[in-house]
Order: C-alpha cells, then structure tokens, then sequence
C-alpha cells in the first residue's frame, strides 16, 4: 500500500515580501541619514536670505555666545582649535568645514575660526536659517 502525504511543502519562495523590508529599510536610512547632519549643540543661528544648503562638509564648528568652541559637538578649547581642525582634514582630497555660531556671538571668535580656514587654505561654509 503506497501512503502519501497530504501537505506537501511548497518549494516556491515569494519576493514580495523581502522586498517590502528592503523598501522599509531604505525609507528608515534615508530619514535617519537626513537627521544625523544636524548638530546637538543649541545655537540660535542668525537669519539670511538664503537657508544655509545641507553641504556634506566633514567637520561642523560650532560657537556659543560665551566663546565655547565645539568640533561635531565636541568640546575645544580655543588654543586646541586649530590642531584640531587640522587634524580632522588633512586627509582630506577638499578640506572644508562648517561655522554655526549663535546670533549673539562676538565677532572676533568668529574672525578666529575664520582665519584657522584662511591660514590653511580651507573653504567654510557659514550655517545660517531663512528669514521669514
């Protein structure tokens, strides 16, 4: 007497469903990797008329009203600056790196951060938000 078996195993494999997590995957890095530029240092940026574009720049320089300076939300002391940033970029093929000082910071730390970038022939770029 021959028995055979009533459920069989199906051997087809749908991709309908791996490609729904690949989509979903892709939609959470691509969200994440858009929140991950912007800096955990609270600073009242100044207003422009043009908001600042999201340049993939390697180092963020931030400056607080009283004078503290931070590399991507590191904090430096003043004389450790320009060791640092330099450190950062020089493997580097287009050294260049973001000012974000606070509206109501002096100018002069701002000139200081400025002439580290002039000194070592770097490009900045000066974050900023729109004016309404």
């Amino acid at each position: 007497m021959k028995l055979t078996r009533r459920n069989k195993a199906n051997p087809d494999f749908s991709l309908a469903a791996m490609v729904d997590v690949i989509l979903l995957l892709l939609i959470f890095f691509m969200v994440t990797s858009a929140a991950s530029n912007q800096s955990a240092i609270d600073v009242k940026l100044p207003k422009g008329t043009v908001e600042t574009p999201n340049i993939p720049n390697e180092l963020t320089v931030s400056i607080k009203p009283d004078g503290s300076y931070f590399v991507d939300d590191k904090v430096v002391r003043k004389e450790e600056l320009e060791q640092m940033v330099v450190k950062r970029l020089q493997k580097t093929d287009k050294p260049s790196f973001t000012i974000r000082a606070d509206e109501n910071t002096m100018h002069k730390d701002v000139v200081f951060v400025m002439g580290i970038a002039e000194k070592h022939k770097y490009n900045i770029a000066i974050a900023t938000t729109k004016e309404n």
